[in-house]
């Protein structure tokens, strides 16, 4: 597939004028078709509801477009929590799905209503001293060698989440025992996956899971989270997920496998945030620097800080440079910024066009997982978000840091006390 801009060169070099680079930018327009989709695909469950997974992107203004949209939030964190809370996502709006967690972070998941989907079976105990049991509960499934992982996320059994297949039927016990009469159920256990089948084969898993714990335990559930995990087309090469086909896949399992056992409806919940958000952001960088010794290296004003992908996981993310979009690839470069660490690259061995300092280069896919895994070694800021409005504006929607920002939990005039 060919990688596509919804901005022109001459728009960016306007935008500059006014927000410098490096900087991400996202487009509204098509984050809320893609959003809309997803919601139309499975409009065949009366109880669907997409929990937009918060650490993808945790920025507020995307939050509430999503919120806008029908989408709940599915949280990790006592921030995203914060987040969900103060763009108006409350209640059962908000499934938090943590591990390690804190007891602060489940209070505030209780006094926020939150669905709390428990990553342990000692969890149950700690919950309860610590904040009390909610009115609905729900345990995260690791399905072990019954279903294979991938690359990002591991193998389920040498991953840290969830519980086994015989402590989830003594949690649900636990719980039932101690009063709770409203259950759900969870699992993730895939990141970026582009196999449409995978995703009907673990729904096919959770659904004939369901039937066997209701009719053991005589408990009903009201929802299934399939979780997340949905991939996007980093590469060109790559072919996208058909929602349509993975709903209609899931579809037919729920009929055969929950309708046809005689169980009530059960609401499917999803938990995206690379599908979601992945495709429609870009990183804009200007070119500062060339090096030639034993590789050609390019120089940008952008850094790992800014995007953590490559360098983490050797990630590929595509570059168009602005301007040259129909120039052929004749040379090769990596692509670096400036941080004292060899991976602080964004592409090894790239073909592009031939580069001049001062191009702009726009990398792809970093709508997600992109300035939220940002940090600040080496003293680094992190950019500005901007969002590309459907009417061709641009808003501001978070400030670039300054150093001020760096140094504000740091008390210079305390360092002469020292000695």
């Amino acid at each position: 597939m060919q990688k596509k801009l919804p901005f022109t060169h001459t728009q960016i070099e306007d935008i500059i004028k006014t927000y410098p680079t490096p900087f991400h930018i996202y487009d509204e327009k098509n984050m809320i078709e893609n959003a809309q989709n997803l919601q139309k695909a499975f409009s065949w469950n009366k109880g669907f509801k997409e929990f937009f997974a918060v650490k993808a992107n945790p920025n507020p203004y995307l939050i509430k477009l999503f919120s806008n949209i029908g989408f709940g939030t599915d949280c990790s964190s006592l921030a995203e929590l914060e987040i969900s809370n103060k763009v108006g996502v409350k209640g059962n709006g908000i499934m938090f799905t943590s591990n390690n967690t804190t007891a602060e972070e489940y209070k505030r998941a209780r006094e926020l209503n939150a669905i709390i989907n428990l990553d342990d079976i000692s969890h149950i105990s700690y919950l309860e001293e610590h904040a009390g049991l909610p009115d609905i509960i729900s345990f995260r499934y690791n399905p072990g060698n019954l279903k294979a992982g991938n690359d990002i996320i591991g193998n389920p059994e040498e991953a840290k989440y969830g519980l086994t297949k015989e402590q989830l039927f003594d949690a649900y016990k636990i719980v039932k025992e101690k009063g709770i009469t409203r259950f759900g159920i969870h699992t993730m256990v895939a990141s970026n996956e582009l196999n449409n089948d995978y995703f009907i084969e673990t729904a096919e898993i959770m659904f004939n899971l369901i039937v066997e714990i209701q009719k053991e335990l005589d408990i009903t559930f009201e929802f299934v989270n399939l979780g997340g995990g949905i991939g996007i087309p980093y590469h060109p090469e790559d072919t996208a997920i058909d929602i349509n086909y993975i709903s209609s896949g899931i579809e037919q399992k729920y009929s055969e496998i929950i309708t046809n056992n005689g169980l009530q409806d059960i609401k499917i919940f999803l938990e995206s945030g690379r599908y979601i958000a992945g495709p429609y952001g870009y990183l804009v960088t200007r070119v500062l620097h060339f090096k030639d010794t034993y590789r050609q290296y390019v120089g940008v004003d952008a850094s790992m800080v800014h995007l953590m992908r490559p360098g983490m996981y050797g990630a590929y993310h595509h570059i168009t440079v602005l301007g040259k979009e129909n120039e052929s690839a004749t040379h090769t470069y990596d692509v670096t910024g400036s941080l004292c660490e060899n991976n602080d690259k964004f592409a090894i061995q790239r073909q592009l066009p031939e580069l001049q300092k001062g191009d702009l280069l726009a990398i792809h896919d970093t709508g997600a997982h992109g300035h939220s895994m940002g940090f600040n070694y080496n003293g680094k800021l992190r950019s500005a978000e901007l969002l590309l409005r459907t009417d061709g504006s641009v808003s501001k929607i978070r400030r670039a840091e300054t150093l001020d920002d760096y140094f504000s939990t740091v008390d210079f005039g305390g360092v002469t006390d020292f000695s």
